[in-house]
């Protein structure tokens, strides 16, 4: 079979280099010549044939080649392409950064009164949200226990444990979280501690408020400041809906916190410039 190939492909080759000569000697005699003039109008439907042949086989070639260029400026736009997603991806990064530090440079500035300590979460106990974080700061760094902690959008939680190099966070969705918080500017206020609802997401609740408190979807919670444990009018989060207990005569409204504990990844402490260490108060 191997054998049979090679002949066929030796036959084509011979075929195709007499074809040629014979159209190179037509076209070369003199065409007054009537012999050669026959033998040229013989050869033309060959010569046709030849010349058609040769037209495909360049179109053919000139695609080959133009189809290794177009692929090559394929692959450039694709690179192009991918370097403008990272750029807009770095751009989204960088904006949402320098929107966090103006609305901690906005907080700041509102509560001068207050060091504030930047701190990166280095660990998460039991992979659990719930249970706080450990964040890269601690008493070498003025961290002490009981300070609060913050984010630009709002109340993160308050420092439970402090060593040298590190810290622990309780977060406010923490049902062992406990602040004084109340509705936007009323004077409606009680208990927030963490909760969790039917579908398990990790929310918050205002406890322990009158029977006919008026509250509404929406509301902004902040933290009242009493026991001076919390600076005054941080922001909790918005109330989502409402509960009525018949029996213990009052009301609690379920909260979303404004922190996002899912993509959480840096905060703050608050450092009272003349607190305590022993004994952390904040005055406003």
């Amino acid at each position: 079979m191997k054998l049979l190939r090679n002949k066929l492909a030796v036959t084509v080759i011979v075929l195709s280099v007499s074809f040629l000569a014979i159209i190179i000697y037509s076209v070369k005699r003199d065409s007054s010549n009537p012999v050669t003039s026959g033998a040229g109008t013989a050869l033309n439907p060959i010569q046709k044939a030849a010349y058609t042949l040769a037209n495909k086989a360049k179109g053919g070639l000139d695609f080959f080649v133009n189809f290794s260029e177009v692929k090559q400026e394929n692959e450039e736009l694709k690179k192009k392409n991918i370097d403008l997603e990272n750029k807009l991806i770095e751009y989204g990064s960088l904006k949402s950064e320098n929107d966090r530090l103006r609305n901690m440079l906005d907080f700041k500035s509102q509560r001068s009164s207050y060091l504030y300590v930047g701190a990166y979460i280095v660990a998460k106990p039991d992979q659990n949200m719930l249970n706080g974080y450990i964040i890269d700061k601690g008493t070498k760094d003025g961290v002490a226990k009981d300070m609060v902690v913050i984010a630009p959008e709002g109340l993160v939680g308050k420092i439970v444990e402090a060593d040298t190099n590190w810290s622990k966070v309780q977060t406010l969705i923490n049902e062992n979280f406990a602040a004084h918080g109340k509705v936007g500017t009323s004077e409606v206020s009680g208990i927030v501690r963490g909760y969790k609802n039917n579908d398990n997401e990790a929310l918050a609740i205002l406890d322990l408020l009158p029977i006919n408190a008026v509250v509404n979807k929406g509301d902004v919670i902040t933290t009242t400041g009493l026991g001076k444990l919390y600076p005054k009018d941080l922001r909790i989060g918005t109330v989502v809906s409402t509960e009525e207990d018949k029996i213990k005569v009052n009301k609690s409204a379920i909260i979303k916190p404004f922190v996002d504990f899912n993509k959480l990844e840096e905060l703050y402490v608050v450092v009272p410039k003349d607190g305590n260490k022993t004994e952390i108060q904040y005055k406003d």
